[in-house]
């Protein structure tokens, strides 16, 4: 009968190094995967902030749908029922609602126009299909809709990165409160 051979020390740490290695990635290898899924999604506005955005208020839907669908409806101008097929029947992903909406406002036009256009061309990005809207986007369009994001977030009390463009127009969070309270 042959006995085991031991293993030198050096391969046992090495070996056990790399399972404690393995072990303590696992929550960031998860979370490399949630942001994964979450940034997946790419709207194609054109606008890589508001990209990551509309992802993240994918995910957002997700986990708190009456919120989401309240918001749209009151702040984005749109009909609950309306807002509720898109998503169930049709199977629209939020962040596609709630830019469509968005949109719509922001250019003086219901949901229906920005849906419609995209309903069109369902492989085009966000940005493709606003230029074949009536009304040109223009700067203070895309300035609008980024604007009404932060809001959203803000409604949401879900905490937002800004980009250095926003955070010039609008400032921080104590800012932006502390404005809104003045407009009361």
């Amino acid at each position: 009968m042959r006995l085991p051979v031991p293993l030198p020390r050096r391969a046992v740490r090495a070996a056990l190094l790399s399972a404690l290695l393995a072990c303590s990635a696992l929550p960031a290898v998860a979370a490399d995967e949630e942001e994964g899924a979450a940034f997946g999604y790419v709207a194609g506005t054109g606008d890589a902030w508001l990209d990551r955005q509309l992802a993240d208020v994918n995910l957002y839907a997700e986990r708190y749908p009456e919120a989401f669908v309240d918001e749209v409806v009151r702040y984005g101008g749109a009909r609950r029922g309306y807002v509720e097929a898109l998503m169930q029947r049709h199977g629209w992903l939020p962040g596609d609602v709630w830019f469509a909406c968005f949109w719509g406002q922001a250019i003086g036009a219901s949901c229906r126009e920005p849906v419609q256009a995209r309903s069109r061309h369902p492989g085009d990005g966000w940005r493709q299909v606003v230029e074949q809207l009536a009304v040109a986007p223009d700067n203070l369009h895309w300035r609008a809709v980024r604007q009404a994001l932060v809001a959203s977030y803000d409604h949401w009390d879900r905490p937002l990165r800004l980009d250095a463009l926003l955070q010039r127009q609008l400032g921080d969070r104590a800012q932006r409160d502390a404005a809104a309270r003045e407009r009361d």
